[in-house]
This record gives C-alpha cells, structure tokens and sequence, in this order.
C-alpha cells in the first residue's frame, strides 16, 4: 500500500522541523498494528509534516501515502487518516467556500486555518497545491462513505463535501447514507456534513435544509434531532421550532437518559503525544459537548435563549450534561455582555458536586470572572472553608500558586477571603501569585497588611529568586495605600538598585508603591530624586509628584522624557504631565506633536495628557475618536479619561453612549474568544463602568 513510498527524495524535501527524512517511519508507523505506534506516528505527522496546520512539500508529498492508507482495509484506525486528509487539503479552503462554522475534524491543526489565503480570498502556494492534491482523490471519499469501519464512515462526509465538486452527487449520497446508516455517530456526521454542505453550496441547498428538517423531528432519535437543529440554527433558522430552547433541552435530557450508565468514549490507549494530550482535554461525553456548542454557537447574541439553554443543561441529571454546560458558558461570558447573575449562581451550584471533574471545570470558569462570579460567592466560600487542601497549589515545577478556589472567592472581592489570605500568609508556604489576587478586595484587605509587610520585609532583593515573590506583595501593598509600608518598600527599592541597577523588575514595583502612599512616604524622597536621571525617571517624577506635590522639581524632568527617543520613555512621561493637570501647559505643544505619532498607544497617551492638562477634548478628539475604532484596548483608557474630564468630555461622549448599547465585549471575538485571556472580562466591566460615568455626567 506504500508502494514507491522509498523512490521519493525525502532528504529534500522539508517540514516544521527540516528535512523530512523522517517522514517514511511516520507514514510506516501509521499502518502498524501497535496502536501505541500509530499513535506516536499520528502525532508526528501533526506535529512536524502538518505543524499547527501548515503545509509544507513534505506534506503534499504524503497525500497519496495517506490515500492509500486510508483505503486499505488492513489499516486500523484509518477515521484519523481521514482527518488528516481532510485537514491538510482544507487549509484555508474554509475562508474560500465562505464557509462558516464548520471546520476540519484535525483540530489539531485548525490554529493555522487561512494562512495559506491570498488576499483575494483564493488558496494560494503549498496550500493551493496540498488542496488540489487531496481533491484529485475525491473519488476515494465516495468509497469510504461506505466503508466498513465506522469511524472511517464518521470521517468521510466532510471529505466528500469539500473535496466532490458535483454537489447533486454529494447530496444524493448523503441522502442514500441516511437510509442505510445505523450507526448513531455516523449519523450525527452526516447531519454536520449536511449544513456544511448548504453554506457551501447555497444553490443546492434546499434539498439539505429538506432533509435537516425532517431528522430534527420525530421519529429520529434524540443526539441526530439535537444535530439537525444546530445545522439549522446556522443555515436556516426560520425552520426552527418557536419553543427551541425547551425542545433541545428535552432532547439532551432524553438522550443522557439513554446513554449507558458509566458510558464513556472509548478511543485510542493513552500515549504521552500531542494528540494523546489533546485527547485527554476533552470533555467526558465530547459527542453531546459538540452537539450543544453547536447550537450555542449558531445562537451568537441571542444571550437570552442561550442562558435559558444553559440552565436546562445545568440542571440535567446527568452530570456529563452539567460539566459540558459549564465549559461552554466560557464562550457566552467572554463574548457577550449581559445579567449573568443566574447562571453563575447555577454553575456555583455545582461545586458541592461529587465529581471531580465538574467541580474542577466550575472553579476554573468562576476563577476567570472575577466579579461577576459573586452569585457564586457562598459556594466558593463553603468550598474553601471544607477544603484548606486547596487553599495553596505546588506544583511539581515553579512555585506555588493560589488555589483556584480560594483565588475565585477573592478576585469576586468577597471579603470572606481576607481572614483565609491571612492564614496563608502566615504559613510555611507563600504563594507568588497572593498579592496579585489581594488586590481585588480592596480596602477589605486592609488586615493582611501587617502580614504582607512581614512577608516583604523577609525578601532579599540582591537575590533574583526571590523577585517573583517581592512584586506580588508590592502589587498589593500599593492597592491598599499602605504608608506604614515605606521602609520595607525603600529597602527593597535601595537593594534592588544596589543588586542590578534601575533596569531590576523590583525597581518599578516598588516606585509604584511609593507613588500609592502618597505623603506618608516623604523618607522615599531622597531615593526617588536619585532615579530623576535613571530609566526610571518618569515613575520617579509622578511618585515625587505624589510625595511633594512641586510641579517645578517634576515638571522639567517630564518634559525631558517625553522628548527622548524611546517610545518606552515618552509614554509614561506624558502620563505623569497628565497628572500634573494645568501645572504642565508648558507641555501641551510637545504633547500635541506627540499625538501624531504612528504608535497607537502613544497618541492615547499624549491626547489623554492633553485633556486632563488643558481641560478640553476638542484638540485631539480626532486622535481619541480613531485610537478608539482602530484598537479596542484603548478604549478603556480613554474611558477614563473622558470620564476625569466630565463635562467637557461631551465631543467624545457618543463613542460611550454607543460602547453601552454594543452587546459583545470590546475586546472579544466570535466564539467566545478574546485577545488577553483571562482579564478580558473585569476589563470589559471596567470600560462599562467608565462608559456610564461619562453619559452620567452628560446627563
């Protein structure tokens, strides 16, 4: 079957990591009868011939290796050689049929999708020729729709809707296999192949949405009706049902009523391998974690039927249906702004449960809400208070952390976490990362001060080990304006200066902290005028500002700084003149220059000092009104500042007034998907909050 496989020149040719020398042992491995090898074969063609996606000659050059493969009989496993078919020869083909939600089975690789685009939206390159390739096979898919193997049955729609370019043909065999087809997971392919197939080809589309619309109805069974809606949901939701939401949670009611007890996917042995730990992530019943995402997806901003959705499946019996509900909630929260308030308390709910693995996955999602989670509060803070097992995580490499949940019930501000912080920092074992989350209680904190002073004054500053430790404790000592703070803060400051100079991490860390103190740190004065030359001059000035309040010893050292050549000096300058309001006019034609700058950010700087100097918008508003449209991560900065301005900020208030009425999160994409992880949540609520104080005060 891997016949003239020793003819090729593979030595010349080249994957992710070189010359593809290797690549005949992979495609061999593929067809060995250890499934362990296969696995590790498997791996590696996804992790150097098709590398995140990409397609390279080596690659092109194992599409009739992996034809021939998939074809034979004498092939386990062959479903996965159909992914990967399906994966290399649908590389940015997606983009091209305008196709959406659907992607290739190979998740694996689905991170590089559309990179081989050109910018007319045709393939282009590798990708064109790896395309090509697969479909000059697209006879094959046409047997293996019928073969034997069920998970080659599972994997052969999807190529044979991408890959056929007769799409009569392709819905009369999709139709023929709905007849014959016994197997329920086939099925459920045969439902997604078919919506793909409508958004790919719209002018054959009514005998799909046809055939959709009858397997959403009885007699079908529950996991194929619950496919057919989603398909639905995203090609034709006028064929929906009017009560959609409580058909489908009926319907995944009934279907985990007729699960097996204790059913679990079966699938592959384990192997330490890239697909062997993608695997291992997935949800327990991945089958009905797709088919309810599915239909979230196509739902988008319909927030409140899919709220109603998760209810109806955290609520289920089965707790499979609880843990998938509470993964997919991540997308919901993320993407879309709105009262969460019931489905958080819901998803609180389940930390009291038995299993390990939902209670692990609704941590996880509150730990990431940050306020938002407090209708959990009273959960989270029973759980911590039966577990002190979990209050610290070591880890078998790095230091300690926070635990999960205690970290969700303080990120939340409940001040319940102050007294369980307190005990923390007493023991033998600190976590790094304590501070960062004492932050978020606010002045409730106020009580562990006493500890985290102590814990600061144990750090060595001449030792880089403990660095990470001192800026965690810093971050908080500066939240919470602690003055009685000052001297360990300047020992560390002098240290840190004495061990690597004013470029040492701890240096900015404690400036900041001396900045928060305000008054109550003028024995930091004299250190601080010593950094008026330093790279660290500008966070020095606005904490001598913040000390002294004398514009004139700050006010030249800014005006230095915001003409020096790295942009890295004039940002952080032109905050500090911000600070200074009408003592800085002098600065205002520097700062005016500044805002045609080609860096973003360095234009909000600079137009942001220029209102809280001068008093007025009008000068920059066109700077603001396109930093604002051209970068969403501005936006909450000049929130801010619009909102310090009050009403003067009136040039610029509609882009407030339209920021509150847009229902998805300013930094997120479709899907659930946003551009900083986990702070794009409490950065969205913070830019709302902002965006309401500047419409308040136009009021």
């Amino acid at each position: 079957m891997l016949t003239g496989i020793d003819e090729v020149d593979w030595a010349s040719l080249r994957h992710a990591y070189g010359s593809a020398e290797d690549v005949p042992g992979l495609l061999r491995g593929l067809a060995s009868t250890d499934p362990a090898e296969r696995e590790v074969a498997l791996d590696g063609m996804y992790g150097a011939v098709h590398h995140q996606g990409d397609v390279y000659d080596a690659t092109i050059a194992c599409v009739p290796f992996l034809f021939a493969l998939a074809g034979s009989e004498e092939v386990p496993d062959r479903g996965g050689l159909v992914e990967l078919l399906v994966s290399i020869g649908g590389e940015g083909e997606d983009q091209e049929a305008g196709g959406g939600a659907e992607a290739s089975r190979g998740a694996e690789a689905s991170t590089g999708a559309g990179r081989g685009m050109s910018r007319s939206g045709s393939l282009r390159g590798p990708c064109a020729s790896a395309h090509a390739a697969v479909r000059a096979g697209g006879e094959v898919f046409v047997r293996l729709i019928g073969d034997g193997d069920a998970g080659v049955r599972r994997a052969a729609p999807a190529a044979l809707v991408r890959f056929l370019d007769e799409p009569a043909r392709v819905l009369g065999l999709l139709r023929e296999r709905f007849v014959v087809e016994r197997d329920d997971r086939v099925l459920l392919a045969l439902a997604e192949s078919l919506g793909f197939f409508v958004r790919r080809h719209p002018g054959h589309a009514a005998g799909a949405l046809d055939l959709l619309t009858a397997q959403s109805s009885p007699p079908y069974g529950p996991g194929l009706r619950l496919a057919a809606l989603g398909q639905l949901a995203h090609c034709a939701p006028d064929r929906l049902p009017s009560d959609l939401v409580s058909v489908a949670v009926g319907l995944l009611k009934e279907r985990s009523r007729l699960r097996p007890a204790g059913h679990d996917e079966s699938g592959p042995p384990e192997t330490d391998t890239l697909v062997g730990r993608l695997r291992r992530l997935r949800p327990s019943d991945e089958e009905g974690s797709q088919l309810l995402r599915t239909l979230h997806t196509a739902l988008g901003g319909r927030v409140d039927e899919r709220i109603a959705l998760l209810r109806g499946q955290l609520t289920s019996p089965d707790p499979a249906d609880r843990c998938n509900a509470v993964w997919m909630s991540t997308g919901l929260f993320r993407e879309w702004r709105a009262d969460y308030s019931e489905p958080v308390a819901v998803i609180g709910a389940q930390l009291g449960a038995e299993e390990d693995r939902l209670r692990e996955a609704a941590v996880y999602v509150l730990t990431d809400l940050f306020e938002l989670a407090a209708p959990a509060a009273d959960d989270l803070a029973a759980l911590v208070a039966s577990r002190p097992d979990l209050w610290v995580r070591r880890w078998e490499r790095g230091a300690p952390t926070l635990g999960d949940p205690l970290k969700a019930l303080a990120r939340s501000g409940d001040p319940r976490a102050v007294a369980v912080l307190a005990e923390v920092l007493a023991g033998p074992v600190v976590p790094d990362d304590l501070g960062h989350v004492i932050v978020h209680l606010g002045p409730a904190a106020a009580p562990v001060a006493p500890a985290l002073r102590r814990g600061l004054g144990s750090v060595d500053p001449g030792c880089p080990e403990k660095y990470g430790r001192a800026v965690p404790l810093l971050a908080a000592l500066t939240a919470l304006g602690d003055g009685q703070a000052v001297p360990e803060v300047l020992r560390v400051l002098r240290g840190a200066l004495e061990a690597s100079g004013p470029g040492n991490s701890l240096v900015g860390s404690s400036i900041r902290a001396v900045d928060a103190f305000g008054p109550a740190a003028r024995e930091a004065i004299p250190v601080l005028r010593g950094l008026l030359d330093s790279e660290h001059a500008a966070a020095a000035a606005g904490a001598l500002w913040s000390v002294e309040g004398d514009a004139s010893a700050v006010l030249p050292v800014l005006l230095r700084e915001s003409a020096a050549d790295d942009p890295r000096r004039r940002g952080p300058a032109a905050e500090g003149l911000a600070r200074l309001g009408p003592s800085a006019r002098t600065a205002l034609p520097a700062l005016l220059r500044t805002t045609g700058s080609g860096q973003v950010w360095e234009r909000v700087s600079a137009g942001c000092a220029v209102c809280r100097i001068g008093g007025e918008v009008e000068p920059v508003e066109p700077v603001l009104r396109s930093a604002w449209a051209e970068n969403p991560h501005t936006r909450g900065t000049i929130a801010e500042c619009l909102a310090a301005m009050g009403t003067s900020a009136s040039p610029l208030r509609d882009l407030a007034e339209a920021e509150l009425t847009a229902p998805r999160r300013h930094t997120a994409r479709p899907g659930g998907h946003g551009s900083h992880g986990s702070h794009d949540i409490p950065n969205d609520e913070e830019l709302v909050r902002w965006c309401r104080e500047v419409v308040s005060e136009g009021g």
